[in-house]
């Protein structure tokens, strides 16, 4: 039997029962619909979680800060501890499985000074090794302090702050200044209320000749400036011969304790690890997968749903398809052994059987996609009341910043051919055992029956 002819009877045994075939295409509808928008769903939830992260920072990322607060298993707070930061606890972290990068903190604030205008400063001081692996954007002009030349202050988008007069005549007429990194020039000093200043020396006053600027990253990093840790040693020991004898060993002391650790983990799936090591040894410490964790939790037992929903529907299909061929076969008991008597091969009998539950597979799965589109983009303009509460409540863990424009349902490209190909295989498998039944009928007993 020629193809052409197995496709030609194939599609006219499926339409001579109409409504029988109608419901069982449904069956497979629904199961092909709910499993392509399960994923496709974690797929947008992904996205909204990515894109939440990057507002603030990386799920690898950890920070052990001086006051380290304390969660119970639910995630709320239960109390703190004062933390100390040494150059030994930074080595201790460094020597842990999995820690690809870690560095001191040291938050300095002071003023930018150019000409008879100013600007509040906050720069943060970290090892210069772990930029790249802390993944820093690209910088618009200059370069990151590198080996050769570690003076370099690098401005957050964002940075510095407007400049304004240092002692105006009137604060209801303060004038503002629009200073150029390249050309104005720029000093930098530090607050002075903290330490008294030794009447006898200089001011100190640190020339800003090496700057570099970041591009927009619409995080963090827009609202910062840096400094390599071992250039800022130096500079705070110049800074600290300003000031009386007392107060420089009190500035000194500084040196000997950082604000805050920070470490980048290898993988994501190790943060916890990582931070369970660092509780043992006595110290709390944050990441955003903590934070995270309930949200993603949340969002998983959403898809399970789903899944599972899409599963039972894709079995009930599988049943219905393998009722509809039985009952097919019953009905064209005569017409099989017609075919035997004709010559048909049994291969031939097996295959328009199997042609016909594949087809029911293929035709559902066809419609299930264009459904599942549909049902994509209802999701994404109707479903914030839901999906939006899910995922927004990251961003409130993260400071209560909610995600605009974002996408609930995601389908990428390869997810209509999953769910067509699975509608057309569970389609074979189910028509494969009366298929095997077809064949196995009598050619004499075939025609006696009466249909």
């Amino acid at each position: 039997m020629r193809i052409s002819d197995l496709l030609r009877m194939g599609l006219k045994n499926l339409f001579r029962r109409k409504v029988r075939t109608i419901l069982t295409v449904l069956g497979v509808v629904i199961g092909c619909l709910f499993i392509i928008i399960t994923i496709s769903i974690g797929h947008g939830m992904d996205r909204s979680f990515e894109k939440q992260v990057k507002e603030y920072g990386s799920l690898t990322t950890i920070t052990i800060d001086t006051y380290g607060a304390i969660y119970d298993d639910n995630g709320n707070w239960v109390g703190g501890q004062e933390q100390k930061l040494t150059k030994d606890l930074v080595e201790q972290i460094r020597a842990m499985d999995h820690v690809r990068a870690v560095t001191p903190v040291i938050y300095i604030y002071g003023r930018y000074i150019s000409g008879k205008y100013e600007s509040g400063a906050n720069i943060m001081v970290m090892d210069r090794s772990v930029f790249e692996a802390f993944e820093f954007p690209e910088l618009m002009f200059g370069e990151y302090p590198n080996d050769e030349d570690n003076s370099t202050i690098v401005f957050g988008y964002n940075q510095p702050w407007e400049f304004y007069e240092s002692n105006p005549t009137s604060w209801m007429n303060v004038k503002y200044k629009q200073v150029d990194l390249q050309k104005d020039k720029i000093f930098f000093k530090f607050d002075e209320w903290r330490y008294q200043r030794n009447p006898r020396r200089k001011e100190f006053m640190l020339p800003l000749t090496n700057v570099a600027k970041m591009v927009e990253t619409k995080a963090e990093y827009d609202y910062n400036a840096y400094m390599d840790l071992e250039y800022f040693e130096k500079i705070y020991m110049q800074y600290c011969n300003t000031l009386t004898l007392d107060d420089r060993k009190k500035a000194m002391k500084e040196l000997d304790e950082y604000q805050q650790i920070m470490l980048n983990v290898d993988n994501i799936d190790h943060v916890e690890e990582v931070q369970d090591k660092i509780k043992e040894m006595g110290y709390q410490s944050n990441s955003l997968m903590q934070y995270l964790k309930p949200t993603i939790e949340a969002s998983k037992t959403l898809q399970l749903i789903f899944l599972f929903l899409g599963a039972v529907s894709m079995f009930v299909s599988a049943i219905s398809i393998a009722n509809t061929m039985v009952m097919s076969i019953y009905e064209r008991t005569k017409e099989i052994g017609i075919m035997k008597v004709l010559g048909c091969v049994v291969k031939d009998i097996r295959m328009l059987f199997l042609y016909e539950a594949g087809m029911i597979g293929f035709i559902g799965g066809v419609i299930g996609v264009g459904f599942s589109y549909l049902a994509s983009y209802l999701i994404n303009k109707y479903g914030k009341p839901l999906f939006g509460a899910l995922v927004n409540r990251g961003g409130s863990y993260l400071g209560g910043t909610e995600v605009a424009e974002v996408s609930y349902s995601i389908i990428p490209l390869y997810l209509p051919l999953l769910g067509l190909g699975i509608s057309v295989v569970v389609g074979l498998l189910s028509g494969y055992f009366p298929a095997r039944r077809a064949t196995k009928i009598s050619a004499i007993e075939a025609i006696r029956t009466e249909n």
